[in-house]
């Protein structure tokens, strides 16, 4: 008797960004990509906590599909924001940063999860349709990672 369990990894970005001049809010959803690194840091995870947990958010303007081998950002624009929320619920984790004014301004089109703020392990990445963050603007990630 042979049994097949299959395990999938998915997730969902969604970035609600305000404007720091108007108050205005814009909400966008994108999917996203699990990478070769994020996948072995799963497992890793199952049989010892060598490796940190994840704990930052990165924004960049590089435009490069998102490719299963990527192990960062193509262009990070400024500081990685730290995760201020990590719950897990049952199969899902939901991480969120923000991105405060000054903090990351450009025109992002890529985004990505790491343990490390510096040369950490890169969980997912994903790419969308340029969002442009002034100086002024605030953002606010939200990132649901789900294993099936």
């Amino acid at each position: 008797m042979s049994f097949h369990s299959e395990v999938t990894i998915t997730g969902k970005l969604f970035i609600d960004k305000t404007n720091g001049i108007t108050g205005q809010h814009e909400i966008f959803g994108f999917d996203n990509l699990v990478v070769t690194t994020g996948k072995a840091f799963i497992a890793s995870r199952m049989v010892g906590a060598a490796s940190a947990v994840m704990g930052w958010m990165a924004a960049g303007a590089d435009i490069t599909p998102a490719n299963i081998a990527d192990v960062a950002l193509g262009s990070q624009l400024g500081d990685m924001a730290a995760l201020t929320n990590s719950d897990p619920v049952n199969n899902t984790v939901t991480y969120t940063a923000t991105f405060d004014a000054g903090v990351a301004t450009g025109d992002w089109t890529e985004a990505g999860i790491f343990d490390e703020e510096v040369g950490g392990t890169m969980l997912c990445r994903t790419v969308f349709p340029t969002v442009g963050k002034g100086a002024a603007d605030i953002i606010v990630i939200t990132w649901i990672i789900t294993v099936n």
